[in-house]
């Protein structure tokens, strides 16, 4: 008898969790949710009052608006090339560095960690006019080649990297491979990378989306219509004194859809990279 008022004593406890983490979902969940219904309804109906929460027949005629008022497929290309390109350069340049700061010594070795934890409190709009200007030197600006340099040294990556070679890579390995006659890049593609496959798989999913949101930059670089990167292009559907949300969203799901294909494609290594701390000890 005594032993039913315990286990009912327990419960809220066990509940208390599910229920935090419930309303977390919830809340995540609510401005996709919000974006589907805008886009499938119409202005109109998202200025109603309560705001109407219903799903609509408008989809097919936002994404209509859209295709005819931008060149959603270009731009969305132009994207593509940008983020994938950029995704595989900072993978390999952070994870090149990483390493080099994770096991090696060498002087300045140090100083030259704490600048780069320095550079990572900087925002990243303090380097748009000096990346203007050497862009501009080399003539690049309004090209898509001018989007990809300023993104490869990319400072969480390499200190997110490091850390984890730094725990995750015994140097017995690594010991064991130079004996072995292994140098530096053998050592780095044969024992370090097959290690470190998680974090690379989180970093390449944050570089990709970081790539493919940005806008400042694009927005400033690129200055021919056909270049345009989509985040620029959807920009400029919200123009005039009066903006058609319904198309705004519209195009903003349209382009939420690659994302959320490349999330699904490697969720289990972006998973595994974003637990490894809390499971290691």
């Amino acid at each position: 008898m005594s032993a039913a008022p315990k286990a009912w004593a327990r419960r809220p406890k066990g509940l208390t969790p599910h229920i935090f983490l419930a309303l977390a979902v919830l809340i995540s969940v609510f401005p996709f949710f919000w974006t589907i219904v805008m886009a499938t309804n119409t202005t109109q109906d998202i200025y109603h009052s309560p705001p109407k929460m219903t799903f609509g027949s408008h989809l097919m005629e936002n994404i209509r608006h859209v295709l005819t008022s931008i060149d959603f497929f270009g731009s969305m290309l132009n994207t593509v090339i940008v983020a994938c390109v950029t995704t595989v350069l900072v993978l390999l340049i952070d994870s090149l560095a990483a390493f080099t700061f994770a096991k090696f010594e060498f002087p300045g070795r140090k100083l030259l960690f704490g600048a780069l934890l320095g550079f990572m409190m900087l925002p990243l709009q303090l380097g748009a006019l000096p990346q203007f200007i050497i862009m501009s030197h080399l003539g690049w600006v309004g090209t898509l080649k001018a989007l990809i340099p300023p993104a490869l040294a990319n400072a969480f990556g390499i200190f997110w990297l490091r850390q984890y070679i730094s725990g995750g890579v015994p140097d017995e390995l690594l010991d064991a491979a130079r004996m072995d006659g292994c140098g530096f890049l053998r050592q780095y593609w044969n024992v370090v990378l097959p290690m470190i496959r998680p974090a690379m798989s989180f970093l390449g999913i944050y570089a990709f989306v970081g790539a493919w949101n940005d806008y400042i930059w694009p927005l400033i670089a690129l200055t021919d219509p056909t270049h345009l990167t989509l985040q620029v292009a959807l920009a400029q559907l919200n123009v005039g004194h009066s903006t058609d949300y319904s198309m705004v969203m519209a195009g903003v799901l349209m382009a939420s859809i690659p994302l959320v294909v490349v999330f699904a494609l490697f969720a289990r290594g972006f998973i595994a990279g974003a637990t490894e701390g809390a499971v290691r000890g």
